[in-house]
């Protein structure tokens, strides 16, 4: 009885075991070859498997994937939401099973449709349907597209196609040279081990193409302020003044900078409630010829809330007044952070899925620049940063720079911070503009429109970040074109595939 059931658990437990080892891929270990070989175990582990078992099989990979990659969130509901521990623990289960949901659907789908162990099911039908389920991910209930394989090679050779096809491209990339292993190890056909050595020799090659152009002329001064806030006290009514005026001290002091930048939800009040004191700092900021960017919590006329990013000083937006819609609004908000998903059914059943700051409204999907002191940014509040298609369309002709505020506080000493921060690397190298990312507690940095971090200040301590940024001119392949190419791939590789499988 009991070797049976090992039996038909080996393999999804094999899976669960490869699918953990995944997370080594991306930051802060980035060990990236495991983004190619974790893949091809998991096609090994498919092959000649039911739909049924494969589903299984795919599932658990998920499971041992996000179990390991995303416990991040539990430390944001757990010891910041308040959660008893079972909730917590409940919660998370549920949101990791639901992930691991893709990966099942990828391989019942591989198996179902191209079983046979050949080129056809392992070179064209595995990219594309790996990318239609990551496609899926990053979309449903408002989407999660944390962890795409893609995001791994940010120090690779593989990292050079991003301002091609973004990272979606380097995700196929990554299943072509998985499968083309699988294949060779399956079939004995060692051929097919030249596909990934090319992929991998024109990405290095394409390290000589120059999509953009700095741009030294338009050399920006920035300060960011890492105020380091602790987040248990944060929201205190006797902690709104002390941390207000920590961030106008180290303001103070930085007048000198073109932009100062505070971070996401620097200011621990609504907006409407320090009137006078946004006042006194425009005009501050104005006699320095400076412009101060802060992230803030609003409440609109609607009486909906909002997470949003208010800019003084000099702006095209003139002297201060209060006006929600003159604001960057938050669009996508984090499932359980900011919002809880079907939230008019769960509330009333369960009352612990009324979390801290989890009823905010959504802004529009695309808004206009922030306007500071003459440069354009392309703004992207904390969890944005991962919709690579919402920043393509937000930037434009104008856009000097793609700027992120974030308050990692929430996910303490875990690899969150460092996988976002990996994530704001990817939109840097895909459109060709740097990055300024201003955060509570870190990672606070500025990177190149290559995506290498320029500068940086440690994690959990207070500083300024204090950096000379450039522009650039002209634009990636993928910011004028998105990613309907690989729409068209995988639509013509599915089509063919059906068409000559064996």
């Amino acid at each position: 009885m009991i070797k049976p059931l090992f039996h038909r658990l080996k393999r999804p437990l094999m899976a669960a075991f490869v699918g953990a080892s995944t997370t080594l891929a991306f930051a802060p270990y980035q060990m990236w070859p495991l983004a190619i070989l974790s893949p091809l175990f998991l096609l090994l582990l498919l092959s000649k498997q039911s739909p049924k078992k494969a589903a299984w099989i795919g599932y658990a990979w998920g499971l041992g994937q996000f179990a390991t990659g995303i416990s991040w969130v539990h430390v944001s509901i757990d010891t910041f939401g308040g959660m008893p521990k079972i909730a917590s623990v409940f919660l998370m289960t549920m949101l990791i099973g639901y992930l691991a949901i893709y990966s099942a659907l990828f391989s019942w789908s591989l198996n179902r449709f191209f079983p046979t162990t050949n080129r056809v099911r392992l070179l064209l039908a595995a990219p594309a349907l790996w990318l239609v389920c990551d496609w899926l991910r990053g979309w449903v209930m408002t989407g999660f597209p944390w962890l795409w394989l893609g995001y791994s090679q940010i120090d690779s050779p593989l990292a050079n196609f991003a301002p091609i096809g973004g990272v979606e491209l380097l995700t196929l990339l990554l299943i072509i040279c998985a499968g083309a292993f699988t294949y060779a190890i399956e079939q004995r056909q060692w051929l097919h081990l030249f596909i990934p050595g090319v992929i991998l020799a024109t990405g290095y090659g394409l390290n000589a193409v120059s999509w953009v152009t700095p741009n030294p002329e338009s050399t920006t001064k920035v300060a960011l302020i890492q105020g380091n806030v602790d987040q248990a006290q944060k929201w205190l009514p006797s902690h709104r003044w002390p941390t207000i005026m920590k961030y106008t001290d180290l303001t103070r002091a930085n007048w000198d900078a073109d932009i100062i930048i505070w971070p996401e939800a620097a200011i621990p009040a609504f907006e409407f409630e320090i009137g006078s004191y946004l006042s006194n700092l425009d005009s501050a900021a104005r006699m320095n010829h400076s412009a101060v960017i802060t992230g803030v919590v609003n409440q609109g006329d609607d009486k909906q809330f909002y997470n949003s990013i208010l800019t003084v000083g000099e702006t095209d937006n003139g002297e201060y007044s209060f006006d929600v819609s003159k604001r960057y609004n938050k669009h996508h908000l984090l499932p359980f952070g900011e919002f809880v998903p079907f939230g008019e059914i769960l509330r009333p059943i369960a009352p612990f899925f009324n979390l801290p700051m989890s009823s905010f409204s959504r802004g529009a999907y695309i808004q206009p620049n922030i306007d500071a002191n003459g440069r354009h940014l392309a703004a992207a509040l904390c969890y944005e940063i991962i919709f690579g298609e919402q920043i393509r369309q937000n930037i434009t002709d104008d856009t000097d720079f793609i700027l992120t505020l974030s308050n990692d506080a929430w996910f303490g000493k875990s690899d969150g911070p460092l996988q976002h921060m990996e994530i704001a690397r990817m939109r840097a190298l895909e459109f060709g503009k740097p990055v300024i990312r201003s955060t509570n507690n870190g990672i606070t940095a500025v990177t190149d429109y290559k995506g290498e971090i320029v500068k940086q200040i440690p994690q959990f301590e207070t500083g300024v970040l204090k950096a000379d940024v450039v522009s650039t001119t002209g634009n990636t392949p993928y910011y004028s074109v998105g990613t309907w190419p690989l729409y068209i791939w995988v639509f013509l590789s599915l089509v063919i595939g059906w068409r000559i499988k064996e």
